[in-house]
């Protein structure tokens, strides 16, 4: 998920590293160049420059120039103050979804169709806390943790992304939403101390939910089916199941029966090996004192 970007001009945004968007698919491009052709339009027929209503709406001359050709995702303020200001009577604030729906990267895209689609989704996560119950702030100070290093661009379409799927939660009706998390994701201060304590007090936030059981795999068990890395398994409503799983570089969805069917079988015993919900939660709390 990107924003834009500048370093040219003052104000909100202004400090931010000069990049480009890279689209990883046309249908977000083709979105974003849309967007971008309606704001220039609108300020050609408000006789403005680009300069007058980057600083009527304090964003620089070239981030307006970026959003214009389709380089820089514009914020939801962006077009909340270029509508204003240009008159454009809602027709640009009106975007914000559909600019939304195109920040997030396609493989995200696809993944959290599937997550909508799902009657049942049970995940793993062996190294980090898993997307679905990540705080911003978590996912942020896994970004910073990335190399290469992602730009500010990268940064946000991949937090919209993940905090956009996180919309599970409130689906009607609601779907059974299981996961097992690693004792060591729950112990490793990522971001520091304040953000492992807020990140735990939202997986006991989230625990509380009647569709949402979370479980923790101890890191002295004897017995591990998961040994093989994080995965998701996903009951679709139309009775089909599929996989994800995510290792490195390499984003996969799994849809083989056969596959899924081991996927299925491992997540099964997972579930059976580690703690139960109830003492599961006893130990985020404890976890939460020691923090």
């Amino acid at each position: 998920m990107a924003a834009e970007d500048g370093r040219a001009g003052a104000g909100a945004g202004a400090d931010e590293p000069d990049r480009d968007v890279e689209w990883d698919d046309d249908d977000s491009g083709a979105v974003i160049a849309a967007v971008g052709r309606q704001v220039r339009l609108w300020r050609e027929a408000a006789g403005m420059r680009a300069a007058e209503l980057g600083a009527a709406i304090g964003y620089g001359e070239n981030q307006v120039y970026k959003v214009e050709v389709g380089k820089r995702i514009p914020k939801p303020e962006f077009l909340d103050k270029a509508d204003e200001v240009l008159g454009a009577g809602d027709k640009l604030a009106a975007m914000k979804k559909d600019v939304a729906e195109a920040r997030y990267p396609k493989k995200v895209r696809d993944l959290a169709k599937l997550e909508r689609n799902a009657v049942e989704l049970g995940a793993y996560a062996s190294g980090v806390v898993h997307g679905l119950l990540q705080t911003e702030e978590y996912a942020r100070a896994l970004c910073a943790e990335r190399r290469p290093a992602f730009s500010e661009d990268q940064v946000e379409r991949v937090i919209a992304g993940r905090l956009g799927r996180q919309s599970v939660f409130g689906r009607e009706p609601a779907p059974l939403l299981t996961f097992v998390q690693e004792e060591a994701t729950l112990r490793r201060p990522t971001g520091g101390r304040m953000v492992l304590r807020r990140q735990l007090e939202r997986l006991l936030e989230l625990s509380a939910l009647r569709h949402v059981e979370i479980q923790v795999m101890p890191t002295d068990t004897e017995e591990h089916a998961g040994l093989g890395g994080s995965h998701q398994v996903l009951k679709l409503n139309d009775g089909t199941s599929v996989a994800h799983n995510e290792v490195q570089l390499t984003s996969r969805l799994i849809s083989e029966p056969k596959e899924v069917q081991i996927l299925e079988m491992r997540y099964g015993l997972i579930r059976a090996q580690a703690l139960t919900p109830r003492l599961s939660r006893t130990f985020i709390e404890k976890l939460l004192g020691e923090t």
